[in-house]
């Protein structure tokens, strides 16, 4: 395609307000020649207003299916379950290339319309590391979520229906209201500290007000020996933040938990990886991912004994959806300048190929076929 264009589509998934385009990045793009088309989205935290302002055409609501095929399609979130055929380019998250549920069905969808994935969680620098990623955000509005999943529960009660939060200071200064000076006693172990996700688990309970002490700081060091972790039971709150690569030993088991009954401190767990329909999930105490309607799902931990609740969220950042976006659209700028240049930049040639081995795994699997 000579032209350099992207379609920014709506988004799908219940209570998502995040853009992968911000007005910011767009604005960049469109000063370096590209022509950026917007759905109108009232669900989205921009306005449309502030993406006519610097120069995007906006286009009627989730209308992405009728743009001209060679146009990219750019969104964050997984498209709603359905057997149409895509046809077009989509960069987005798919949660397809780790064998989720329904992963070659996703992919059956692309082989058969012909289309391209360009999966934003796979897009990657020389060094293997991720160009772009929600993970900060995603590890402090879940250490939020975690913390107000504790405050209810002192309180006798269940988190309730979460809204995303204007901005940083509003969402520290609720949970410390909720809290109500309880963070001077919680306790918080958070497993993938020194990654993106777990720098932003322990910023945000350092700014509630949580004892650097009472900070359980864990990486590959302190998990080498291989669950479960009694550890993990003796804390308040714990915030898992790995990003899991090869199956390992689970980090906790519900025989372990009914093994130690009331004898147990833990009371939430808030799973921000979210491999919960992995195969290799390491806290196989759950099975379903929670949404910010119901935000927690009670484990199994036995008659009689102290409530344990689960947060499974997929999609946490949505907590800070303006910060979270202009922090992530900003670092996947240099990328997309390339984009008109993707078969030869190394960073999306190097997407494009894996895309085409999981779909040969997916035709494999599923003996696809284009009829």
């Amino acid at each position: 395609m000579s032209e350099k264009c992207l379609w920014l589509r709506c988004e799908e998934k219940r209570f998502e307000r995040r853009a992968a385009l911000t007005p910011t990045t767009a604005r960049k793009l469109i000063e370096s020649g590209f022509k950026i088309y917007v759905e109108r989205d009232k669900q989205r935290i921009f306005d449309d207003s502030e993406y006519e302002v610097v120069g995007c055409e906006l286009v009627e609501h989730s209308t992405w299916p009728s743009a001209p095929i060679d146009m990219p399609i750019i969104g964050l979130k997984e498209l709603p379950d359905s057997g149409t055929p895509l046809p077009h380019t989509h960069v987005q998250f798919a949660h397809c290339y780790k064998q989720q549920a329904g992963w070659s069905s996703v992919l059956a969808r692309f082989y058969r319309g012909g289309g391209t994935l360009y999966d934003l969680e796979f897009l990657t620098d020389e060094n293997g590391r991720r160009v772009a990623a929600f993970g900060f955000h995603a590890g402090f509005a879940g250490a939020a979520a975690g913390a107000l999943a504790y405050a209810a529960q002192k309180t006798g009660s269940k988190l309730g229906r979460l809204e995303p939060y204007p901005n940083e200071q509003a969402m520290v200064a609720d949970v410390k209201a909720n809290l109500g000076g309880r963070e001077n006693n919680v306790k918080a172990l958070v497993i993938g500290a020194l990654g993106r996700c777990g720098r932003g688990a322990v910023d945000f309970f350092r700014k509630i007000g949580l004892k650097e002490d009472n900070i359980v700081k864990w990486d590959l060091d302190e998990t080498a020996k291989g669950g479960p972790f009694q550890e993990i039971l003796d804390v308040d709150i714990f915030v898992n933040c790995i990003y899991l690569t090869t199956p390992i030993p689970p980090f906790l088991s519900r025989e372990q938990i009914h093994s130690v009954g009331n004898r147990r401190r833990l009371g939430v767990v808030v799973d921000v990886s979210c491999d919960t329909t992995n195969p290799n999930n390491p806290i196989p105490i759950y099975s379903t991912y929670t949404t910010f309607l119901e935000p927690t799902v009670a484990a199994d931990v036995g008659a009689g004994n102290p409530p344990l609740e689960v947060i499974s969220i997929d999609h946490l950042p949505t907590l800070l959806p303006r910060e979270a976006s202009e922090q992530f659209s900003a670092d996947l700028l240099p990328s997309l300048l390339e984009f008109p240049d993707r078969e030869n930049a190394r960073v999306w040639v190097d997407a494009k190929k894996l895309y085409e081995k999981k779909l040969a795994e997916a035709v494999e699997k599923e003996k696809l076929s284009t009829v």
